[in-house]
Parts: C-alpha cells; sequence; structure tokens
C-alpha cells in the first residue's frame, strides 16, 4: 500500500513539474506566434511596418531623438503624469472607497453622485478640461485622474462592503472600538481587493494618458504615436505601440509583485 502511494505521489510531482514547465513555455510560444503574425502582416507590400524597420526606428530615436528626447524620455515622460495622477487616486481614491463602503449613510449620500462621475468615459472630460486648464501639464494629469479614479474607488468599496461578518464579530466580542474594527479588521481584510483597484487603475491611468497625450502635447508616448500619424511615419507608430505594450506588461509585473509582498497571503490562495 505505501509503495503505491509513492508511485501515485511520484506521478502527482511529475505531473506537476510537466505543468510549471508547460506554464514556462507557452508564453514564449505566445511571442513566436505574436512575431510570426507581425512578419506575415508586414509582408507583400501590405503597407504594415516590419520587425527590422520597428527596430531600426527605435535605434534612430536614441540617435536623433525627439523633440529632444529619446524614445526612454519620452517613456519617462508619459509615467512621471500617471505617477502623480496614480498619486492622488492611491490616496484620495482609497479613502473615498473606504468612506462608502464602510458607512452606509456616506454611500446613501454620495453613491449616486459617484455614479453618475464614473458613468462620463474619460475622453468626454477633455473638452472642459482643455478649456478651463488650457494644454499644459495639470491638465494632463487631470484627465488621467478621472480616468482611472473610478476604478480604484469601486474595487476598495466592494471589498469594504463585504468583509467577513465573523471577522467583524471576533473584534465585538473582544471590546474593539469602530476605529478599531475599521482599521484593523475591515481594511486588512479589504487589502485583495485594494490591490485589485491598484492594477485596475494603473492599466487604466496608462491608457488614458495615451489618449490625453494624442491629442496635444510635446512629449510622451501618445505624442510619439500622434507625430508618427501626422507624417505618415507608421514605423514610429508601431515603435510607440511596442513600447505601450512593454511598459504595461512592466507595470503589471510591479503591481503584482508588491501585491505579493504585501498580502503573501493571496499568492497561496491562487496556488489551491
Amino acid at each position: 500500500m505505501t509503495k503505491k502511494n509513492n508511485s501515485m505521489l511520484s506521478a502527482a510531482e511529475i505531473r506537476e513539474k510537466q505543468l510549471q514547465m508547460l506554464y514556462k513555455i507557452l508564453p514564449i510560444v505566445s511571442v513566436i506566434l505574436l512575431i510570426g503574425l507581425w512578419l506575415l502582416a508586414s509582408s507583400g507590400g501590405s503597407g504594415f511596418p516590419s520587425p527590422a524597420e520597428v527596430w531600426d526606428k527605435t535605434i534612430q530615436l536614441f540617435v536623433k531623438p525627439v523633440k529632444k528626447l529619446s524614445l526612454i524620455g519620452h517613456v519617462g515622460v508619459s509615467l512621471r503624469r500617471i505617477g502623480l495622477a496614480l498619486l492622488f487616486d492611491w490616496t484620495a481614491g482609497i479613502a473615498f472607497g473606504v468612506l462608502i463602503g464602510w458607512y452606509p449613510k456616506a454611500k446613501a449620500l454620495l453613491g449616486p453622485m459617484f455614479n453618475a462621475f464614473r458613468a462620463v468615459p474619460p475622453l468626454a472630460w477633455i473638452p472642459l478640461i482643455t478649456l478651463w486648464f488650457g494644454i499644459g501639464e495639470f491638465p494632463k494629469v487631470l484627465i488621467v485622474i478621472f480616468g482611472s479614479l473610478a476604478s480604484i474607488v469601486v474595487n476598495v468599496q466592494a471589498g469594504m462592503s463585504n468583509v467577513e461578518k465573523m471577522y467583524l464579530d471576533v473584534g465585538t466580542v473582544f471590546n474593539a472600538t469602530p476605529s478599531q474594527r475599521l482599521l484593523k479588521i475591515a481594511i486588512p481584510s479589504a487589502l485583495d481587493a485594494i490591490f485589485a483597484g491598484v492594477r485596475t487603475s494603473t492599466s487604466a491611468a496608462w491608457m488614458v494618458v495615451l489618449a490625453a497625450e494624442m491629442l496635444g502635447a510635446n512629449a510622451g508616448i501618445g505624442f510619439l504615436i500622434s507625430r508618427g500619424m501626422d507624417s505618415l511615419d507608421m514605423p514610429l507608430v508601431l515603435t510607440g505601440m511596442v513600447a505601450i505594450g512593454i511598459v504595461g506588461a512592466i507595470l503589471a509585473i510591479v503591481t503584482q509583485f508588491a501585491e505579493r509582498m504585501i498580502c503573501p497571503w493571496t499568492r497561496r490562495k491562487k496556488s489551491f
């Protein structure tokens, strides 16, 4: 019986190792397929830039910067804008989400206004913001705030509203004050939802800042794409798009790493 259990265990371990190897190989296969489709789309005189043309344009951006900024410089400008916006989102947004998720009266009073606000697409604010504040840096950051604030508020509100009643009952048994129940029970229990909002708001901010830059900017990845579109420089457009994908993937990895460091139990949940 013991030998049979050992053989079954070893078979399960082998299968687990095979799955882990498969999960490592599949992303590589995905990238190869993507490059293959790219080569196919750029063949036959379709006018679609090839990977070699995009690579040459990327190197050219370092040799001959656009507006005195290389590709990394334009990425840095875009990241600075979303960094300022996310700093506001992750403070005011989390605080507001806790407020309307934890206090029913605040939700009844402020919830309808917030739902009306988040129903308006971020790009719809651009004409008004441009009219009020012009086309400087602050309007672009404000557009990113409007485009990414709702996602974190919704997640935080959901997390605070769905705290396990059992945890709160335990706090009541130990005579926890209302502030202790909020700060030491509810908010830690909602960290999963809060980090889901952090990830969603980060990706939303990255998308919105690109749209804002395409409508009026002198630097940034969105500006590079708009510049390539105006001059019919398709390799420049594709270079900007590739940079968007790479930076977006890096931002996702960074936020996931931060979540695993601060909320290690989420990693254990996903392994079950």
